[in-house]
């Protein structure tokens, strides 16, 4: 909900859906999350939006999984609401079904991966080495925070209890060898600190 350029940021990832054809986004609400909807209403365009409220801070994997009676399709978009990327959305769907895994992420290279997952993969696209938070910057893919998933992923995380899609989940499907990146060469920006929030918002 951070303010860039007279809008909540939000709002510029909802753009980015519409364009594509997406009619229904879940928003998982966590501190504040009470404030949300009086601002973002119902709607957002052709886009309709529904609020997952969690009571407790539930983590990235907690906060999918209390969000579970909202999703009735078989596979599903997962986004950061805290991020933006230049993503073909289309194109990461027809992606994730060539690949056959149960999550498909979308990975971008960074010469820095100490603020985000780090991983490894194959020549196949199939995650072979999964990191939340590396200890050292070294150059390599990152996690974007963007995925498609099945449902059936949901089943994995532990029900009404914090839980972390990183370091609980993702590690679990990379041994199931069910986990798959699409790298991709964009643009990426992310307001989760203070700092890349005020570099964004007087862009």
């Amino acid at each position: 909900m951070a303010d860039v350029k007279g809008r909540p940021f939000i709002t510029l990832v909802f753009d980015q859906l519409l364009r594509f054809g997406v009619s229904r986004a879940v928003l998982c609400l966590g501190h504040l999350g009470e404030s949300v909807p009086p601002v973002l209403g119902n709607r957002y365009g052709d886009l309709a939006l529904d609020y997952s409220f969690e009571a407790a801070p539930l983590g990235t994997g907690g906060a999918l999984r209390h969000a579970q009676a909202f999703v009735p399709d078989a596979e599903f978009f997962a986004l950061n609401g805290d991020s933006l990327c230049d993503v073909d959305f289309h194109s990461l769907e027809a992606a994730h079904a060539a690949g056959g895994g149960d999550m498909t992420l979308v990975a971008l290279h960074r010469d820095d991966r100490s603020r985000s997952g780090a991983l490894a993969v194959d020549t196949s696209g199939r995650v072979t080495q999964f990191e939340s938070r590396p200890s050292t910057p070294t150059p390599g893919l990152i996690n974007a925070g963007i995925y498609v998933m099945r449902r059936s992923v949901l089943d994995l995380i532990p029900q009404d209890r914090a839980s972390s899609l990183e370091d609980e989940i993702m590690p679990q499907l990379v041994t199931r060898g069910t986990l798959h990146a699409w790298p991709i060469d964009g643009n990426f920006i992310d307001i989760g600190t203070p700092e890349s929030y005020l570099a964004m918002r007087d862009a």
